[in-house]
């Protein structure tokens, strides 16, 4: 009988020292895949943030300039349609950004950024002012926007993105821009 109760006890005390380890492995499985998580996000935030902060305004130049230089960082990027990043970017996202760089919020589609600000006539721009365009297919409605980034020698001289070039910087007075171009306005 000492027998059976001893090993009724060690079968007891072996089952709940099991059951003991599997809630301990359970809890600490859980916490692994959290941390794993955390660890994940943690770079990836990260990385964002050094896509914003990597560029600092400089407290002496003025808000347009300083629009301007971060809009000028994304020069060579390829178009993508729907793009914001130094992987893509289109008409639209480089001027949304360039904004939001200097906390102004526009719409994201350039024939809505069209309906922000005022209207100014082509020899009162300043840089920092938007250049719209009815391109291509539909001429009926505004589908390219541009950013003023200096005017000298008579022409007018802006950053978008082409489908065909990527982030570039083209004159008002090159022949196809001039013939396209709608509308100038002012945001800031």
């Amino acid at each position: 009988m000492y027998r059976i109760i001893i090993i009724l006890l060690l079968f007891l005390s072996f089952s709940s020292c099991k059951s003991t380890k599997r809630a301990k492995n359970k809890k600490a499985s859980s916490t692994k895949i959290i941390t794993k998580k955390n660890k994940q996000k943690t770079p990836i935030n990260k990385k964002e943030d050094n896509k914003t902060t990597a560029f600092k305004a400089s407290p002496t130049k003025s808000k347009a300039q300083n629009i301007i230089d971060y809009a000028k960082q994304f020069k060579g990027v390829r178009y993508k349609w729907g793009g914001t990043t130094k992987s893509g970017m289109d008409c639209s996202g480089l001027v949304y950004e360039s904004f939001k760089f200097s906390n102004i919020i526009l719409p994201r589609i350039s024939r809505d950024m069209a309906k922000k600000g005022h209207k100014i006539k082509l020899n009162k721009v300043l840089k920092g002012d938007l250049l719209f365009f009815k391109t291509g297919n539909r001429r009926n409605s505004i589908n390219h926007v541009g950013l003023i980034i200096d005017i000298r020698d008579n022409d007018i001289k802006f950053i978008h993105s082409t489908t065909s070039k990527g982030v570039i910087i083209s004159g008002l007075n090159e022949t196809y821009w001039l013939k396209a171009f709608y509308e100038a306005r002012r945001v800031l």
